[in-house]
């Protein structure tokens, strides 16, 4: 005790001093008296001794919010402690995750898991349901996910919950199936996604298979926000949980129904002539079931085999991010190597989905989420209006959807199509939030199980009681074309994506030429996605101010054109295509005279100020020369952008 008292009173002397924040000491003391471990104490001793002061302000700051999405943090610290370190973990990783209120670790884990916990028995409560909660936990290959996934399982069925636990990594799409499938009333995955490896996160979702969205999500964060300590106590073992343990046979249902998203099994020539797929996971769970499925489905599939490893560190990339290039430089080296037609590449947990395409040159392009998603969009109700799916008597009926920083070009394609589009906030939650809107609207007597229904049935009961959902995407590499999963799904995606690709093939051409097709019939459109990034504890602080700056001051004129409009989703009321109100979010949306626009937002999962930049041009017949335009009018459109933020920072 008297070695603890040391260290707070060094605390207390480095607050004086400046060197420590006041919120970071209190939640120092926090943590010591709620946490059950002794690798805390033992950290923060360590860290306090050698004066560590940017290392302690990093880690306890704050405490990780647990927010609609869940919680994400760093889960090694950029200092690791002798007591973290301890005797290492599998992968290169410390024994022990990152100390500190800020930090992904077992601490917040059994905070955010308690908090469901409480929230959902009384919701079922509520409900009249009387039966032990059910949850479904699921993990990617990240630093400690399995050993979260192992604790959140047995924390739950300790307070009285049953706990489907998948035996391995899996992708996040097929927890979020597995969900409704299985109709339990939660479900967890862990993973912070395409995140550096030093990060983990935990994603929380309701009983429709959608991460939380309100009132739901309101009633999860104030349990969660009410729990300081990681202790609990254990119900007595008749009233605890039951493990149950997916494995194959989850994935065999999941994979069946995602091969449902092929629409023209005739593309799939068979024999010597497949359309060649080299795809590769980044380390990640993307292999686990798309490769299977686009060999069940008739393609050549090629892998990086030393990406095939499922590996914490993403040893052989910078990033595990298939937005960004360098990450499929290996799939595509193989692809040259091998004369395969596009290259997909999924992130460690499996919901996002970057490709790159061999272009007239025979070069390999890669394409932008924009386009990934403009194809697919295109494509699918294209195909869905040949088959005579969609009809003149329903049309009005099928609908796109997309986020409002997703490209317009997609609204361009609706409206050429007669088909309705409907934007929503940044997030598939709010996608999946349409979709159960959709689902509801069915009258009972017609729905009957829907969940049970093949995907022809549910799809026809959308087109004449409610709406059919074509498809649904967002700028950030994140696609679904179904709604028996309310998340983005990289598995669906790339069997999607290689029916696109058979399907150019079909016609003669190259996936680039087909997006120029696009192009000059409804006009060129660009889209650039820039960020400043501002890590620790300063970094939140900059990123909030700089915020609040845009609402309260919003620019009047930018790169010499004038505002023609401000859109402020933190104060102002806007309504949706179908009538329904958004919620409030920190963006703001500024349209230029001269066409252009930007949307400003700070990025829920990582420290950094996101900034969207749109420019577009009318139809035409030299393209070359609209690309030309539009790309100049948006490098001097950031070029503005970025110092307008450095002089509201100074």
């Amino acid at each position: 005790m008297s070695d603890i008292q040391s260290v707070l009173d060094n605390l207390d002397n480095a607050v004086a001093s400046g060197q420590l924040l006041e919120s970071s000491r209190d939640n120092i003391r926090a943590l010591l008296e709620g946490s059950t471990s002794p690798i805390a104490a033992a950290a923060i001793t360590e860290l306090a001794g050698d004066s560590s002061w940017e290392e302690l302000n990093d880690r306890f700051f704050k405490t990780l919010a647990f927010g609609t999405g869940g919680l994400r943090g760093r889960t090694v610290g950029r200092i690791v402690t002798n007591a973290e370190q301890g005797e290492g973990g599998p992968n290169d990783r410390p024994e022990h995750p990152c100390v500190g209120t800020a930090s992904m670790n077992f601490y917040n884990v059994s905070r955010a898991v308690r908090g469901m916990i409480i929230y959902l028995k009384r919701y079922l409560a509520e409900q009249g349901i009387e039966r032990k909660p059910a949850f479904v936990f699921g993990h990617d290959t990240r630093h400690f996910s399995r050993d979260f996934a192992e604790f959140c399982a047995k924390l739950c069925t300790d307070l009285g919950c049953d706990a489907h636990l998948f035996d391995a990594p899996r992708a996040t799409p097929e927890i979020s199936y597995a969900i409704r499938a299985l109709n339990a009333d939660a479900g967890v995955v862990l993973t912070a996604s395409h995140n550096p490896s030093h990060d983990n996160g935990f994603k929380a979702y309701f009983n429709q298979g959608a991460q939380l969205v309100e009132p739901n999500a309101s009633g999860v964060i104030n349990e969660v926000n009410t729990i300081t300590s990681e202790a609990y106590d254990a119900l007595p073992e008749g009233e605890q949980g039951t493990l149950h343990v997916l494995s194959a046979d989850m994935d065999r249902v999941y994979m069946d129904d995602a091969k449902s998203l092929l629409l023209r099994p005739d593309l799939m020539q068979g024999g010597e002539d497949k359309t060649k797929v080299v795809f590769t996971n980044l380390h990640g769970t993307g292999g686990h079931c798309i490769v299977p499925l686009l060999d069940e489905l008739g393609f050549e599939v090629l892998t990086v085999p030393e990406q095939d490893i499922q590996d914490g560190r993403f040893p052989t990339v910078a990033s595990p991010n298939p937005e960004n290039g360098p990450a499929l430089a290996m799939g595509i080296d193989l692809a040259n190597e091998q004369g395969a037609e596009i290259v997909i590449g999924t992130d460690p947990d499996c919901d996002r989905m970057g490709v790159a395409v061999r272009n007239d040159t025979g070069e390999m392009q890669l394409l932008t989420g924009n386009q990934i998603g403009s194809l697919m969009a295109w494509y699918r109700t294209k195909t869905f209006i040949d088959q005579g799916v969609i009809t003149d008597s329903n049309r009005s009926r099928a609908v796109l959807i997309k986020t409002l920083v997703t490209t317009e070009l997609q609204r361009a394609i609706a409206e050429k199509f007669g088909v309705g589009i409907v934007d929503t906030l940044t997030g598939f939650k709010y996608i999946a939030a349409k979709l159960q809107k959709y689902e509801d609207a069915i009258p009972a007597d017609k729905k009957g199980d829907y969940r049970s229904l093949s995907p022809e049935q549910s799809r026809n009961l959308r087109l004449e009681y409610s709406r059919f959902f074509i498809f649904g995407g967002e700028e950030s590499y994140g696609y679904l074309g179904t709604d028996s999963i309310r998340d983005k799904d990289g598995n669906g995606a790339a069997v999607m994506f290689a029916e696109l690709a058979a399907y150019a093939r079909s016609e003669g051409k190259t996936l680039a030429a087909l997006m120029d097709d696009l192009y000059t019939e409804y006009g060129y459109h660009l889209e650039v996605g820039k960020a400043l990034v501002m890590e620790g504890a300063d970094g939140a602080a900059q990123i909030k101010a700089l915020s609040a700056s845009y609402s309260e001051n919003p620019p009047s004129e930018i790169d010499g054109a004038t505002v023609s409009r401000v859109r402020d989703f933190s104060k102002d009321d806007f309504e949706d295509a179908e009538g329904d109100t958004l919620p409030k979010e920190g963006m703001l949306i500024i349209d230029l005279e001269d066409g252009r626009s930007c949307a400003v937002r700070p990025s829920g999962t990582e420290p950094k100020i996101k900034y969207y930049l749109f420019g577009k041009d009318a139809p035409s017949d030299d393209l070359p020369a609209s690309k030309l335009k539009v790309a100049s009018g948006l490098d001097s459109l950031w070029s503005a952008l970025e110092a307008d933020a450095k002089a509201r920072m100074a």
